[in-house]
């Protein structure tokens, strides 16, 4: 694939897999829930990627009453906010936020405000001061909410603005918010994202004197 070059105006990012690799973590607290359920493990860990917990279960457990989604979504979140064991950041992570730290961004994920704190916490990386978290939208991803949320506090139409993500649910959302996407690591590389990169090593970021930023993205 060739070099690809991408323009915009805002970034945003998701965090689960493409600024933090949380998969540990994530796998630990889905297979007990899984297990707990009946469910098999592997199965679950195919789905639960880029949304909200309680979305997930509702995927998965299609005729249980959403508020008992809720119920033990808020117990799940409680115990990946303490399990940040093997919580690391995303190759390039700490070089790709420092060279956007003066430029429109904003952190768009499915993990609420402590989670997202203490996961970023973990991986050494600073957290944006403009950020959607999970309390501040009523869908999860696919959902486009988040990002245009995102891309409204910024102050920037949808069509300015290039998403970060990893998952299915988290690029399908970009798409919906009429954004492009650049897809990051092994999830996103079969979704046909408008760019991909294995990491953030793979990503140059250029600040041009019209505002544009400039998105340099290796060839893979």
């Amino acid at each position: 694939m060739p070099a690809t070059v991408l323009e915009a105006r805002a970034l945003l990012l998701d965090m689960d897999g493409t600024l933090v690799n949380s998969d540990a973590v994530v796998e630990r607290c889905w297979r007990r829930w899984a297990l707990a359920k009946g469910l098999d493990p592997e199965a679950v860990l195919t789905v639960v990627h880029g949304r909200q917990g309680y979305a997930t279960m509702a995927v998965l457990l299609p005729d249980r009453p959403m508020e008992q989604n809720h119920a033990e979504n808020r117990i799940m979140l409680a115990e990946e906010t303490a399990d940040t064991e093997g919580v690391v950041p995303i190759g390039g992570a700490a070089a790709f936020m420092a060279s956007i730290a003066a430029l429109p961004h904003a952190l768009v994920t499915s993990a609420d405000e402590a989670l997202a704190q203490a996961r970023m916490a973990a991986a050494g990386l600073p957290v944006p001061v403009t950020r959607v978290t999970a309390e501040l939208v009523g869908a999860s991803k696919p959902d486009p909410e988040g990002f245009l949320k995102g891309a409204a506090q910024l102050g920037f139409e949808p069509a300015d603005c290039v998403v970060f993500e990893d998952s299915e649910a988290g690029i399908a959302a970009g798409r919906a918010a009429g954004m492009r996407v650049v897809g990051i690591g092994p999830r996103a590389a079969a979704l046909s994202p408008d760019a991909h990169i294995a990491d953030l090593n793979g990503l140059r970021v250029e600040s041009a004197p019209d505002g544009r930023i400039r998105l340099h993205l290796a060839a893979h």
